[in-house]
Order: C-alpha cells, then sequence, then structure tokens
C-alpha cells in the first residue's frame, strides 16, 4: 500500500485542531465555501510553509508565534487527482467557481483526499481533507513539532 504524507505548519495553540477542518468551516478558502469542514495540508513543509505567508497579514507577527508542523499520511488510494479543475484556480482573490468545485466533492465524499494545484507554485499540490469522511480514521497524524520560521521571513522589507 502506498502512503501519501501532507503537511500542515500551524501555531502552537491551533495544534489540536490542524486536522478538524474548523477554520475552513467557519471561513471557506480557495477550494471551500464557509459552512463544511475541510483541512487544507500541502505536498511539501516548504509549500505548507509559503501558504502561512501568503495568509498572514503582518509578516513581523509570524516572529511573535510559535509554530509546529505536523505530518499526516493517508493511503494512496484515499486521494483523487481530477483531471482537470476550474480555469481560475490561480486567481487571486479565489473564485466562486473554484469553492464550488472543491464543495461539490466535500458533498460527494467520494474520497478523504482531494489534490488540487498551489495557487503559489504551480506545478506543486495542495491537498483537501475532508474530516466528515467515512474512512478519515485512516489518516494518520504526527504530534505537533516544533517549527521554527527564518526569521528573514519576518523582517520587514525596504
Amino acid at each position: 500500500m502506498s502512503l501519501l504524507r501532507v503537511w500542515r505548519i500551524c501555531a502552537v495553540e491551533h495544534a489540536g485542531a490542524a486536522f478538524s477542518g474548523e477554520g475552513a468551516r467557519r471561513y471557506g478558502g480557495r477550494w471551500t465555501t464557509p459552512g463544511l469542514p475541510a483541512v487544507y495540508a500541502s505536498e511539501s513543509r516548504a509549500l505548507a510553509t509559503l501558504e502561512v505567508l501568503a495568509h498572514v497579514d503582518d509578516r513581523r507577527r509570524l516572529a511573535d508565534r510559535a509554530w509546529v508542523c505536523l505530518e499526516a499520511t493517508l493511503p494512496a488510494e484515499l486521494v483523487e487527482k481530477p483531471a482537470r479543475v476550474p480555469d481560475s484556480w490561480r486567481r487571486y482573490p479565489q473564485t466562486q467557481e473554484t469553492q464550488a468545485f472543491g464543495t461539490a466533492w466535500l458533498r460527494s465524499a467520494r474520497t478523504v483526499a482531494l489534490r488540487v494545484p498551489s495557487a503559489l507554485v504551480p506545478g506543486e499540490f495542495n491537498y483537501l481533507l475532508n474530516p466528515a469522511h467515512p474512512q478519515f480514521a485512516k489518516v494518520r497524524i504526527s504530534p505537533p513539532e516544533p517549527f521554527s520560521l527564518d526569521p528573514r521571513l519576518a523582517a520587514r522589507r525596504r
């Protein structure tokens, strides 16, 4: 059985809920509308770091927080790799089309995870996980490990 590894980086105070899908349920995201739990994860620690950078309002806040990294593994056969995604997948801000695409996948409960292209790094992938899926229990989540961001990432640039 082949396993897929995915990563999330979050503030230490959110580590306990990192795979609950609560953030996406409350706020939605590029691939989901608010109202349904979903977990956004990345195919590497580096891409997960970029996702943190893309979503923080003030980079100086990065140095004020303690961060953790969590790894999750799941059987590869529980991952859907769509042949096509909406043409607007890379637009910023996200479009209703991409949100409808991911939300339809969540509601279908076809698979535990959906591979989607990274808007930050074309050619790399993020994964949407459905914590409400009956087979989500097959996802193995590591204990959180301390993760330090290089101070240059939080530095104010001129």
